[in-house]
């Protein structure tokens, strides 16, 4: 009984000093004595900053040099990015294939699109295609873009002519890795994703603007 007096007490007494704290100050605008104000009161934090250690507990120094720090990391070298669709994950695996000859050889024989060649492919295909292709490809795939015509660059061969029987592994291979001099990469640019949809619109592109060809007229080159 003694003790839950005591506390009582206590507690009443710390009550009446916070008030009188709070109400003893001579602004009227002022809130007076807050409690964790933290709590109600977030302070705001940007994006990608690094605000750093408390400065109470560690030193001005210590945080000014944290907050100066970048949070955003890089991936980890084999670090690969989750996907809930199943059928789309392996777009997140690494490329198998290396930037040589060989390699070129390689996906034009093992490579396959995970994504199966629909009217909406071709048709965002297109959209990609006419922006980051056309200038030297051309509009049809004759290799008569503006590049070629107004810059008087080797033109691209043309996709109803000696590409039209490229495999779709190398027109993949080509848009991750570039081809040759004049042909970059354009891995930073397009998504896997992205760039299978231009590979299904070159491939229409080579069917004559159709969404298949003729059984005899499909030799791998």
């Amino acid at each position: 009984m003694l003790s839950t007096m005591r506390t009582a007490k206590t507690l009443a007494a710390l009550s009446v000093i916070a008030l009188l704290a709070a109400c003893g100050k001579s602004d009227p605008n002022s809130p007076g004595v807050e409690y964790m104000p933290d709590m109600y009161r977030s302070p705001a934090i940007e994006a990608y900053v690094d605000y750093g250690q408390d400065p109470y507990y560690h030193t001005e120094e210590k945080a000014r040099t944290q907050r100066d720090r970048v949070t955003a990391r890089k991936p980890v070298p084999g670090t690969i990015a989750f996907n809930e669709d199943a059928g789309m994950a392996m777009l997140n695996a690494p490329y198998p294939f290396p930037n040589t000859p060989e390699g070129y050889e390689a996906a034009g024989a093992e490579l396959k699109s995970p994504i199966a060649m629909t009217q909406a492919t071709v048709d965002n295909g297109k959209a990609i295609y006419e922006k980051f292709c056309m200038h030297c490809h051309g509009a049809t795939g004759q290799g008569d873009g503006p590049v070629v015509n107004n810059g008087k660059y080797p033109p691209p061969g043309a996709y109803n002519g000696p590409l039209k029987d490229l495999p779709e592994g190398k027109i993949f291979h080509s848009l991750h890795w570039g081809k040759n001099v004049a042909m970059g990469s354009h891995a930073s640019q397009l998504s896997k994703e992205e760039r299978w949809h231009v590979t299904h619109y070159v491939q229409f592109l080579q069917n004559g603007g159709k969404m298949t060809r003729e059984p005899e007229a499909q030799a791998a080159m």
